[in-house]
């Protein structure tokens, strides 16, 4: 359901949360490493968020990449969207191009329901509740 490109887009968008912030911006390198993301890779998804506006950043010698508390209330959907689009997490999971309510494949049923469920918490849950939930040390993130 989820790409390499959203997840390691979401492990970026929560390190900066966890670690920075408008005085204490992050440069690419100081992300990948933590995260496990090749550098190249990270500073193009990174890019892209600042074009949709979900994370923040600055050049110049004091320059990088941050959260504002604007951006630490995207939520969780916002990122992915931006990345992969909505499309990716509605498409038919055995990949069916005519699969859909009226002709649903083998798995549609089964899925739909919980898909749903997870849309619908992921278009909620903001990045900085779960920052909230890492710090407190309610789920983990090897950052």
């Amino acid at each position: 359901m989820l790409s390499n490109s959203s997840k390691y887009a979401i492990k970026g968008v929560l390190f900066l949360a966890l670690n920075s912030s408008e005085d204490r911006k992050i440069m690419v390198k100081d992300i990948a490493k933590p995260i496990n993301v090749p550098q190249a890779y990270i500073a193009k998804l990174l890019q892209e968020l600042v074009k949709e506006g979900i994370i923040s950043s600055t050049r110049g010698p004091k320059g990088g990449f941050y959260l504002s508390e604007r951006n630490k209330n995207v939520t969780v959907f916002s990122i992915l969207n931006s990345i992969d689009g909505e499309k990716r997490l509605t498409t038919c999971m055995l990949s069916l191009e005519k699969c859909d309510n009226d002709k649903p494949c083998p798995l549609h049923n089964i899925l739909s329901p919980s898909r749903k469920k997870i849309l619908e918490i992921l278009k909620t849950k903001t990045v900085k509740e779960l920052a909230l939930d890492v710090k407190q040390g309610h789920s983990y993130l090897p950052l």
